[in-house]
């Protein structure tokens, strides 16, 4: 089937390999993605408490917005109208919007869906909304992210039977997100799923490659299922995907996953983690996660972490923050968050410069242990 997602500008270049672990670099309209890469999440068009100009002084090149949450407020057409995505939030760099499915089947209670598309109610004010492979293409067109995504059905991972139904939905909603898809400048990804069972994924994984998505996302994982479980079935479609294309783990973002997967051959990586983290108070250390409400914290004049770079620590001592958190002042939150965006980013350039020297495997296990 020959699609318009693999028109240029989009172009994926694998620089090198240490194993299975990839370094490489995926061109979009708005700039180059230099991968493996995490993306701090904007769900609705903003990373919750960091401007842009932020983002951009940390080294982000990806963020990921939400289809779901921009479709209910403030509406993809408003923001069509506005002049799409980037101008609207002000972010010129490359971004990305999931279909907004995962959203949708985490309704539980609200939601029915069918073989067209899902009905759901909305979690804002309650009022009735349908989501079909057409309407979630017509919404990413409005919004006009440089990579979307299809529609697909996130099953519970353990739950064969329901994965056998949501699988068949999920791949004719791929076919129809393609013949709906009509702008060149925005990469479509497909999305693998399939749950725990071998099977089920490597199905997918074939179904999907013969449409010749111009990247693939493995979705339905840290869901529920254990951790050998997913590296598992990270395992199995590793070899099942082109590799002059882009993999994309949606919703990971611990460092133990993300230096996992990326061992099993991802490239692009998302997650709320850093932030809401930080929004609770912690922050992220080699050392373990730090809570930085703790009383042990409160004349403590060292920075979250010796040696980092960021604006937090080069600034603040622990005492501080702490005082900060202790008073509910926003500052703090926005200093946590600084500081966690910048672990993970930094960790992830770290992560592809041992690749490119051919020394991934001995910085995994000086991080991680393994």
């Amino acid at each position: 089937m020959t699609s318009p997602v693999n028109a240029q500008p989009f172009q994926f270049d694998l620089l090198a390999r240490d194993g299975r672990a990839r370094a490489g670099v995926f061109h979009t309209p708005h700039g180059d993605i230099p991968t493996p890469v995490f993306a701090p999440v904007g769900t609705a068009a903003t990373v919750k408490g960091v401007p842009p100009r932020d983002l951009k002084e940390l080294g982000a090149t990806l963020v990921l917005a939400n289809t779901y949450h921009l479709y209910l407020r403030p509406g993809d057409d408003l923001v069509a109208r506005l002049g799409g995505l980037h101008t609207f939030m002000g972010w010129d760099g490359p971004l990305l919007t999931d279909s907004g499915g995962y959203q949708v089947f985490s309704l539980r209670d609200i939601r029915a869906v069918d073989d067209d598309g899902v009905t759901f109610k909305s979690h804002i004010d309650g009022s009735l909304h349908r989501f079909t492979p057409e309407k979630v293409i017509s919404i990413e067109d409005n919004l006009g992210a440089d990579i979307i995504m299809t529609l697909d059905e996130c099953a519970p991972p353990l739950d064969r039977a329901y994965n056998q139904e949501a699988l068949r939905r999920t791949h004719t909603w791929a076919e129809r997100c393609l013949r709906a898809k009509t702008r060149s400048d925005q990469a479509l990804f497909g999305i693998v799923q399939g749950g725990v069972f071998d099977d089920l994924r490597e199905q997918s994984a074939r179904f999907l490659t013969a449409l010749d998505f111009p990247g693939y996302a493995v979705g339905g994982l840290a869901v529920g299922e254990t951790k050998t479980q997913m590296h598992h079935v990270l395992d199995l479609v590793d070899p099942l995907l082109p590799e002059h294309k882009p993999r994309y783990l949606m919703g990971v973002g611990t460092l133990e996953d993300l230096f996992e997967a990326v061992a099993r051959g991802i490239d692009l990586f998302d997650c709320v983690l850093p932030t809401r983290l930080a929004r609770h108070g912690a922050a992220f250390t080699h050392a373990g996660r730090l809570n930085l409400r703790n009383a042990t914290l409160s004349e403590d004049r060292h920075p979250i972490e010796e040696g980092c770079a960021c604006y937090a620590c080069q600034h603040f001592t622990r005492a501080y923050l702490r005082h900060l958190m202790r008073a509910d002042e926003l500052l703090g939150l926005y200093l946590a968050s600084i500081h966690n965006l910048h672990f993970l980013l930094d960790t992830l350039r770290h992560i592809r410069q041992s690749i490119l020297e051919g020394r991934f495997a001995d910085l995994k296990r000086q991080r991680v242990g393994s």
